[in-house]
C-alpha cells in the first residue's frame, strides 16, 4: 500500500531543527546562555514538595498567574503564560501571521523568530545590524511602512548583546500602527530595561519574558507574555487550555520568593561578563558591548580552528561564523571557575 501525506510546502521547504544538545553532558556548556550555577535550592525544596495529586491533575493557573504578574508589575489578566519563550512566540504566529503574510526580523538574532516564519510560510522580510553591532532604527521605521504582521526585537538583542533603548522603541512603536512589535526581553534582568509598564499605553506591544536564564528553569520551559488584555485575548486564542506543567508554576513561584538569589546572581554575571570581556581585549580578541548574560567576541579567521580544539577539551561555545562571519563566538557567562578554565583554554590555544 502506497501512502501519500499531504505535507505543508512549508514544511517539505525546511529541515528539521536540531538544537546541538546530545553529548553535552559533563562539559562545560558555554553555548545556550543556560545559568550553569543552577537554580535556586529553593526551587528544588519547593519541587520536593509537589504532591501525587497535584501532578495527577491539570493546573490550576489562576493562583500562579497572580503571583506572577505582581512581580511584573501587571495586572494578572495582562499575563499569558506559555511553554517558555519559545511556546511563547509561537502563538504569535498562530494569531497574527497568514502563509505568505510578512513578518520583520534584524539579523543576527534569535534564531527561532526565523524557524516560526518558515514553519507558517511567512515572508521574512531581514535587516542587519551594523558590522559594530548596532540596531538599524532607521531601516526598521521605513520598513515598517510595508506593514508586516509582526515585527520581533529581541532586546538585549542574542547573540550581538545590543540594548535597544527606550526611546528608539518608542520611534518604534509610533510607526508600527500595523503591526504587532514583540520586545523579547529574556535577558531583562541583566540589562534592567523593560517596556513592560508601556503595555496599556501601546496596544500593539507585546513583552515576552522568560524564567530559563535568571530563574535557572530552562528545563521547566516557562515563558510569559505581557501585553494589553484586549491584546492579549487574541494570543490566547492561539493557545492549548493547558500549556504550562505544575512544576515550572511551583518552581517560578519559589525562585520569586527567593529574589536574592536572582539578585546576586544578575551581579556576578555581570561582574564576570566585564572582567572576562578584558582579558580577551587584553589578548587581542574584538569583544562587543553586551547586555545580557553572554559575551559576542571576534577571534578572526583562525577562530573556528580555534573553537574546535577547545572543544575538544569539553567546553562548549556558540559559534557564529556562519551568521556573521569567521571567528565570531557567542560566550555564555558561567560561574567564576567555569570562566577561568576556558580563558586558561584560549591562553593555551590562541594564537
Amino acid at each position: 500500500m502506497k501512502v501519500n501525506l499531504p505535507v505543508r510546502r512549508a514544511i517539505l521547504m525546511r529541515r528539521t531543527f536540531e538544537a546541538p544538545s546530545e553529548g553535552r553532558e559533563k562539559k562545560i556548556r558555554l553555548d545556550f546562555n543556560e545559568n550553569t550555577a543552577g537554580c535556586s535550592q529553593a526551587v528544588r525544596r519547593a519541587i520536593a514538595r509537589i504532591t501525587s495529586k497535584q501532578l495527577a491533575m491539570y493546573p490550576d493557573y489562576r493562583p500562579a498567574t497572580r503571583r506572577l504578574a505582581r512581580h511584573f508589575h501587571v495586572r494578572p489578566e495582562e499575563l499569558l503564560l506559555a511553554n517558555g519563550a519559545d511556546d511563547a512566540l509561537r502563538a504569535f504566529f498562530g494569531a497574527f501571521v497568514q502563509e505568505g503574510s510578512r513578518i520583520l526580523i534584524c539579523e543576527p538574532t534569535f534564531p527561532m523568530y526565523r524557524y516560526y516564519a518558515e514553519i507558517f510560510g511567512a515572508r521574512i522580510d531581514v535587516l542587519r545590524y551594523t558590522v559594530d553591532m548596532k540596531f538599524p532604527l532607521h531601516d526598521v521605521i521605513a520598513a515598517l511602512r510595508k506593514k508586516p504582521r509582526v515585527l520581533f526585537i529581541a532586546n538585549p538583542n542574542n547573540p550581538t548583546g545590543t540594548l535597544l533603548q527606550r526611546e528608539s522603541i518608542q520611534l518604534i512603536l509610533k510607526a508600527a500602527i500595523h503591526t504587532a512589535v514583540v520586545i523579547d526581553e529574556a535577558y531583562a534582568e541583566f540589562s534592567r530595561v523593560t517596556l513592560a509598564p508601556w503595555i496599556r499605553r501601546y496596544s500593539q506591544l507585546f513583552v515576552v519574558r522568560t524564567f530559563s536564564k535568571v530563574a535557572g528553569l530552562a528545563g521547566l520551559r516557562l515563558g510569559a507574555v505581557l501585553a494589553r488584555k484586549d491584546s492579549l485575548d487574541f494570543l490566547r486564542r492561539a493557545m492549548p487550555p493547558f500549556p504550562v506543567n505544575v512544576a515550572a508554576l511551583v518552581a517560578a513561584e519559589a525562585a520569586l520568593r527567593d529574589s536574592r538569589t536572582m539578585r546576586r546572581y544578575v551581579k556576578e554575571i555581570n561582574r564576570l561578563r566585564e572582567w572576562f570581556g578584558a582579558e580577551l581585549r587584553r589578548l587581542g580578541v574584538k569583544t562587543y558591548s553586551s547586555a545580557g548574560n553572554f559575551l559576542l567576541a571576534d577571534f578572526g579567521p583562525n577562530g573556528p580552528a580555534l573553537f574546535k580544539r577547545i572543544e575538544r577539551q569539553g567546553i562548549l561555545l556558540r559559534e557564529r561564523s556562519r551568521e556573521i562571519a569567521p571567528g565570531f563566538v557567542r560566550i555564555s557567562i558561567g560561574t567564576p571557575t567555569e570562566m577561568r578554565t576556558l580563558l586558561k583554554a584560549i591562553h593555551n590555544e590562541y594564537k
